[in-house]
């Protein structure tokens, strides 16, 4: 398969708003494409349009006011982006949510909320714009999992069940979609610095002391900003990478759960709670589960009680594309 061309091109965008979706919508105007962006958030992804249309006045740009969590409007949306633009180029599914707390401590309302943005909201975007994607000759698709894609901490149930969702589907398009020519990237992200922290939810059965203290370990691990992720997410496409893995908080717990499948989260337990310089904390952590009491809602890249949020990834506002 040839390098993926972006000049020219119609690129669909969830998560658009904030994060690894905003970093993305500007690397691919950058890059001459135009675009097509979705959220939930009206006035942080009208900020986001009006950026690039005052760098970029001759990329065509739409966009599209939908929470993901509604299965009616995102097939609406996803209608409307088809009718449009009968030919994508690109579409990066992005947009996600967090939710802190065991499974024992979140309601099932909770856990099937996550599911429904991360991974449902995921298969509807994609099934409607797939024969968009086929038109269009070197067409690509990307899946934003995360690095609980990879690994499942204790205190991140939901979220880790929808990233290996993601995973899982976006492996097996990859192979139904080769013989059509369309590319299809899995994309793991590690400690990227977005929203995800403050805006994902916690679970009814977690205290709040439990969730900050959390919050606070985990946000320490965020060290890479959201437009180095988007680079690397874009050179991967271009080289059509099957699987990108984003920073030493994706790539070594990777090694480590292949090395050690069953028991990979000691060791990063330990280490991330060097990182973090505090004693060993939960196993809810976005990177990493520490071997420790209870979970609070939390992140990817840590092994603290855990925030509402995945900091692994480039999700955004609750209930809304990331």
């Amino acid at each position: 398969m040839r390098d993926f061309v972006f000049p020219g091109g119609t690129a669909v965008v969830t998560g658009a708003a904030s994060g690894i979706g905003e970093a993305l919508a500007h690397a691919l105007a950058r890059r001459g494409a135009d675009l097509v962006l979705l959220d939930r958030d009206a006035e942080r992804l009208d900020a986001v349009v009006a950026a690039i249309r005052a760098a970029h006045p001759d990329r065509r740009i739409d966009t599209h006011l939908v929470d993901l969590a509604d299965a009616d409007a995102t097939d609406r949306a996803a209608a409307e982006i088809r009718r449009a633009h009968p030919r994508i180029r690109l579409l990066v599914n992005n947009a996600g949510v967090a939710l802190g707390g065991r499974f024992d401590q979140v309601t099932l309302d909770e856990f099937l909320w996550v599911v429904d943005i991360n991974f449902r909201a995921v298969v509807r975007l994609t099934h409607t714009l797939l024969p968009a994607l086929k038109a269009e000759p070197g067409a690509h698709l990307v899946n934003v999992s995360s690095l609980f894609g990879l690994i499942a901490p204790a205190g991140q149930a939901a979220y880790s069940a929808s990233k290996f969702a993601v995973r899982g589907f976006t492996e097996a398009l990859r192979h139904e979609l080769a013989d059509d020519g369309v590319g299809v990237t899995s994309v793991h992200p590690g400690g990227i610095r977005t929203r995800i922290a403050q805006s994902a939810r916690v679970g009814s059965g977690v205290s709040r002391e439990e969730y900050e203290a959390g919050r606070r370990q985990f946000e320490k691990l965020l060290s890479i900003d959201p437009a180095k992720a988007a680079e690397v997410i874009l050179r991967g496409v271009e080289r059509r990478r099957g699987r990108v893995l984003i920073g030493w908080s994706a790539k070594l717990p990777d090694l480590l759960a292949r090395l050690a499948p069953a028991s990979y989260h000691r060791v990063l337990a330990a280490g991330l709670n060097r990182s973090a310089g505090g004693p060993a904390a939960r196993p809810t952590s976005r990177l990493e589960p520490a071997p420790a009491p209870a979970p609070a809602p939390a992140a990817d890249p840590s092994s603290a009680p855990r925030p509402a949020v995945d900091p692994l990834t480039p999700e955004a506002t609750p209930g809304q594309p990331a």
